[in-house]
């Protein structure tokens, strides 16, 4: 009977990658959030209510969860055009079109807030004409939404494109073929399949801008009651030393951030079960 060799592993076993995955993610995520949490526990219930529930926190949290899923809406459709367009048609310079949508991944967010200003102040390229029709752009609500939507856009294409890139054109084609409309092959056969990524993208974009701050104070005007976020309120409180009402405020954020996380994994999951069924 031949002997059974044990299959030996490059990596540490199960009990060593545990306990460094475990004490890894102790350091570095979990011990400087929970003395977040402790810190906006120390002024008790009723302090915390008067901390996120004040008029400043509540409508800094009206612009920025608001404007952060106008802007992951926007994006949303319109980095599922952009996808499409990257993994269906054939254009000169498609590797640099490619590479820009990259470019709010690599830009510093500060440098991306001024170039921002810079457009769509009053006297920027597109402010100006905007303000001749009467729209203001920079330092309004819209401002945000727009910073937003502009840090937000590749986490669309990127999680939608190589689901395009995936989906058989020849597919739509016999669709065509037996007499479907293009608005019936995309509702029926293309919107099915790239559904759940889009839903990811949304997702990713929306946490990402929930938490945004350096693209956003410059265009923004930072108003309070108006045009002020809540990270940047977050800050304003710290330089107040008011540390418990900053952390109040922070673990409103980090909640929702965390249920965005779960809503992504689960879309994930999904798309995963989808791909394998």
């Amino acid at each position: 009977m031949p002997l059974l060799l044990k299959r030996k592993s490059v990596l540490p076993g199960f009990g060593i990658s545990l306990g460094f995955t475990t004490a890894y993610l102790g350091l570095v995520v979990l011990i400087p959030l929970s003395a977040v949490f402790f810190k906006a526990a120390g002024v008790g219930w009723a302090g915390f209510g008067d901390a996120v529930a004040s008029p400043r926190a509540l409508a800094s949290f009206r612009l920025s969860f608001g404007a952060s899923f106008l802007a992951a809406a926007v994006n949303a459709l319109f980095g599922t055009a952009t996808a499409w367009v990257l993994v269906r048609h054939r254009f000169p310079l498609k590797g640099l079109v490619d590479a820009l949508v990259d470019l709010p991944f690599a830009l510093p967010t500060a440098a991306a807030g001024i170039a921002l200003t810079a457009v769509y102040g009053a006297n920027g390229w597109l402010g100006r004409p905007l303000g001749a029709i009467g729209v203001k752009a920079a330092y309004s609500p819209l401002g945000v939404a727009i910073a937003l939507t502009f840090i937000g856009l590749p986490f669309v294409v990127r999680a939608v494109q190589p689901v395009l890139a995936d989906l058989d054109a020849e597919v739509e084609d016999a669709a065509q073929s037996l007499g479907a409309s293009r608005l019936a092959v995309f509702r029926r056969v293309i919107l099915p399949t790239i559904l759940p990524a889009v839903l990811t993208g949304f997702a990713m974009a929306f946490a990402r801008a929930v938490g945004e701050y350096g693209s956003v104070i410059f265009i923004a005007g930072n108003m309070p009651l108006h045009t002020e976020i809540t990270p940047l309120l977050i800050v304003t409180r710290l330089e107040q030393y008011d540390y418990a009402g900053a952390a109040a405020i922070a673990v409103v954020m980090l909640a929702v951030s965390f249920l965005m996380l779960l809503v992504i994994n689960m879309l994930q999951r999904w798309t995963r079960r989808r791909a394998g069924g």
